[in-house]
This record gives structure tokens, sequence and C-alpha cells, in this order.
């Protein structure tokens, strides 16, 4: 089983961000669960959602303590919390920022992304320039970096779960995908 962790703030659309995900699992024969945790329900507050895949039937329900992956869809977040708390050696951290992964300081046992989410999501007119909603353009970048789930299905659930805006979100995902370079890869 997989288990990701993904970080934001209210009303950025990470939890929209983490049902995306699991339906694009989904499309690709995988048993998926995901859900929020999050206190006040305001903009601007810290949230958690939890996605998990597998083969097999997912019986565990209880959050996700030690992820395989972090996605960081606001990178402030990064100077206030622990959000590696139990991250695996090895874990990819994709963070929505313009800055190299080397600002964050995160140690060399994880491998650290970013994509300018946040730039894509203005382009394509996603929100506001002031709030941006950055979810489907982090989703792009995720299916690059991880090659776990594909572009293909990744734009097959936005184009299905998502209720406004269709296109543009797909076209962000396809852009962060497209964004992130190959030698963030090797």
């Amino acid at each position: 089983m997989i288990e990701l962790r993904f970080h934001s703030r209210g009303g950025q659309g990470g939890v929209i961000a983490g049902k995306l995900l699991a339906v694009a699992f989904f499309k690709e024969n995988k048993h998926v669960q995901t859900f929020p945790t999050f206190g006040v329900e305001r903009r601007g507050a810290p949230v958690m959602t939890f996605v998990r895949i597998s083969d097999k039937a997912i019986r565990l329900r209880n959050q996700v303590y030690m992820p395989d992956h972090l996605i960081i869809l606001d990178p402030s977040l990064i100077e206030h919390y622990d959000l590696t708390q139990g991250l695996k050696d090895g874990g990819i951290i994709l963070i929505n920022s313009d800055k190299d992964p080397s600002a964050f300081g995160f140690p060399d046992k994880f491998r650290v992304v970013c994509v300018n989410a946040t730039h894509i999501a203005i382009e394509n007119r996603l929100g506001s320039a002031a709030q941006p909603i950055v979810n489907t353009a982090i989703l792009g970048a995720f299916a690059k970096i991880t090659g776990m789930v594909s572009l293909d299905s990744v734009v097959a659930a936005i184009k299905e779960e998502v209720p406004v805006k269709i296109d543009a979100n797909a076209q962000a995902a396809v852009d962060a995908y497209n964004a992130v370079s190959e030698q963030v890869l090797q």
C-alpha cells in the first residue's frame, strides 16, 4: 500500500486534490481511500488530506502517520510545522514553489521537488492572483515525478469530477506535468 499526505490551507483545494488523485488511481484499477482532517473550517486554516492506494482492499480507517510521499500546496506551512513527521526514508516531497528544492533544507534522505503550481494556476485563471487554486496543477506534477499514475487518468478525473473551469483545470495539470524538468526526475 502507498500512503500520501497532502498539506494545504483551506481554500487551496487540498481536499479536492486528494479526491481527484483517488479517482485517477481508481481509473487504473487500484483500491483507494481519501479523507481530510482539519480544525476550524475557514479559508487559510491548515488542512491535511490523506490518500491510500493499493492493489488490495484497504481496511485501515485511520490517519496516515507514516506517508510514503508528501504533497505541499502551501510552502509557508513548512516554516510552522514539521511536515516530514513520519515520512519514510526516500519519500518524495513535492512542493508548490518557485524556489530551488535545496532552499527548504530537508534532509538528504528525502527527494524534494518543486513546481510553481501557483504560477500555472494563475496562468489558467484558477482562483485569483491573490488566492490561486493550485490543486489540479500539483497533481500533474505528481503524475510526472512519481510515475505512479498516468497524466491521462489525472486529466480524466479532473474532467469527471471538477464542476467549473474543467478545461482550465485539465490544462493546469498538463502544464505542471510538462514543467517538471527531466533533470529533477533523475
